[in-house]
């Protein structure tokens, strides 16, 4: 597998972007990845760096960005969290990655038994981790379907939650970066979010018209 050059980060189109996640969690699922020669790679890109795509994930130990989508040194700029929330400097690294150095993608990645959001569905008060916890409220406050044991003891509330954080971080990049924004609707890059499950391996994609509406937004108190 080639590392990638300038020319071949500035030839991908968005879309081949997503393509090329899809594609290499396909080969992580099927235990079929690319053979890399990885000090090669660290040669080739120790003068510069072009990655196509920006991965937000939670900080879980199982969730390696580069691993479930099968990348090597220099594929992708990795962002991890607890609860793969948002913040200014976590814009600004995006917006660094896509203006600045050319990434065609952007990608939200949550995954299936999280702490973080079983945290925040407890309502879990420890130090620093609080105020991390509180971002994820929104994405409780906007799961309706479940009226009784809105807990972690309760999976399906937790993964509904889940997927709601991953959704409503999608939009909240676009609503909190004009910059982002109006490079994901001229086309110049893409958004997209996933779910990875923990047990299979598998990511369930989610595509930009999955983010919420007007009115979904207002009713988790992220008004547009």
């Amino acid at each position: 597998m080639k590392t990638l050059t300038k020319e071949m980060q500035a030839a991908l189109t968005p879309l081949r972007a997503i393509e090329l996640l899809k594609e290499g969690n396909k080969r992580f699922v099927s235990n079929l990845k690319i053979n890399r020669n990885l000090l090669q790679q660290v040669n080739e890109t120790s003068e510069g760096q072009h990655p196509f795509a920006v991965i937000l994930s939670c900080i879980d130990s199982r969730t390696s960005a580069e691993l479930i989508f099968d990348q090597g040194l220099g594929d992708v700029f990795s962002v991890r969290i607890a609860g793969n929330v948002l913040n200014e400097d976590i814009l600004g690294s995006m917006e660094f990655a896509c203006k600045v150095a050319g990434a065609k993608v952007i990608a939200v990645l949550g995954h299936s038994k999280c702490g973080a959001i079983k945290g925040a569905c407890d309502g879990v008060k420890l130090g620093n981790l609080s105020a991390l916890l509180e971002k994820i409220q929104p994405a409780i406050k906007a799961e309706t379907s479940i009226s009784a044991n809105r807990n972690a003891s309760n999976s399906e509330f937790v993964e509904k939650v889940a997927s709601l954080n991953v959704i409503l971080t999608m939009d909240q990049i676009m609503e909190r970066s004009p910059l982002l924004k109006e490079m994901i609707d001229s086309n110049e890059v893409a958004i997209i979010g996933g779910m990875y499950n923990v047990d299979s391996g598998l990511v369930e994609f989610y595509e930009k018209d999955e983010l919420l509406s007007s009115d979904e937004l207002l009713s988790a108190g992220l008004e547009k």
